[in-house]
């Protein structure tokens, strides 16, 4: 006969397999759509959407199927480009450290699934998106262009510009949410699109510096790799001030966001030129990097607050 502890035991060796196989599943599904990436373009996503509200004058009650569907659209179109990304640079990630667990370089899930997943998230994307209407549809569509032709197949292992190139899709996001609801778009909109446009490459420069040698053992041109620190410094301090006149171009928002936006620049820019007295690079640039992405929260929700009805 079996014996009662043995057969409990081994029952709860299965479930424990079970559960982290299930675990391990979701953390490879969340590493292939990189997460992070997805909820902060989804923020400005959001963003977009709320404005095109608040300038048309219309009731976000009365479009909840737009919201929902260019919510969905666009994680989709994210997600989908970044699985492709993964595939393709699946033999860089294996040289560098922060990218080695993910499933396209342990091979948890065979390269023909994350092949197809990618494809197949992008289509359902596109189609959801065209649901709203054709302008965010095409917009996607070129944000997905430019990150897995321009940026990942063509510039990210030739050029420098690389991060210039990868800039231009992650700014159509809130252009994509403007889109589902006015095809026209707004001046506004496009002054978030160069907002976002503007703050990445301060933002990735920073990352770059950081995971400087990662890049130079998997051969990838980045600025820092190719020109060293010093130059890199300079990008990003005079990207910084690029921003300086951007919030001017939504001064419809109110005087209290102008006012927010242009002291969060400031003291971006104070702290970039105070690496040029800093002697530990590593430290700036960690700083530079923690800045940028307070700095792209406390701005894109400030523009919701400041035109919620109360305001």
């Amino acid at each position: 006969m079996n014996n009662p502890r043995t057969m409990e035991s081994t029952s709860q060796v299965i479930k424990s397999a079970d559960g982290a196989s299930t675990s391990t599943f979701m953390a490879d599904i969340l590493s292939l759509i990189k997460i992070g990436i997805i909820n902060s373009n989804l923020m400005t996503t959001f963003a977009g959407f709320w404005l095109a509200i608040y300038f048309t004058g219309e009731s976000f009650f009365d479009h909840w199927g737009a919201f929902l569907l260019v919510m969905l659209g666009t994680t989709l179109i994210i997600a989908g480009g970044c699985i492709l990304n993964n595939y393709y640079d699946r033999d860089i990630d294996q040289v560098m450290s922060r990218t080695q667990s993910r499933p396209t370089v342990t091979g948890t899930i065979p390269l023909r699934y994350i092949l197809m997943m990618g494809i197949g998230i992008s289509i359902a994307g596109v189609v959801l998106l065209a649901l709203t209407t054709w302008t965010a549809a095409f917009i996607g569509l070129f944000g997905w262009f430019t990150y897995v032709v321009l940026y990942t197949m063509w510039s990210k292992r030739k050029y420098t510009i690389n991060t210039v190139i990868g800039s231009f899709s992650g700014a159509v996001p809130p252009l994509i949410g403007w889109a589902a609801l006015d095809a026209g778009l707004h001046p506004v909109a496009w002054g978030l699109f160069f907002v976002m446009f503007i703050w990445q490459i301060p933002h990735f420069l920073a990352l770059a510096i950081k995971k400087c040698e990662e890049y130079r053992q998997a051969g990838i041109p980045m600025l820092p790799v190719v020109h060293g620190t010093p130059i890199t410094r300079r990008q990003i301090v005079l990207y910084v001030a690029c921003l300086l006149p951007l919030p001017f171009y939504l001064h419809s928002l109110g005087t209290v966001f102008l006012v927010l936006a242009l002291l969060l620049t400031l003291g971006w820019l104070a702290l970039g030129v105070a690496g040029f007295f800093m002697k530990d690079d590593m430290k700036w640039a960690t700083w530079m990097f923690i800045y940028s992405l307070n700095y792209l929260t406390i701005l894109f929700i400030a523009m919701v607050v400041v035109t919620l009805p109360i305001f």
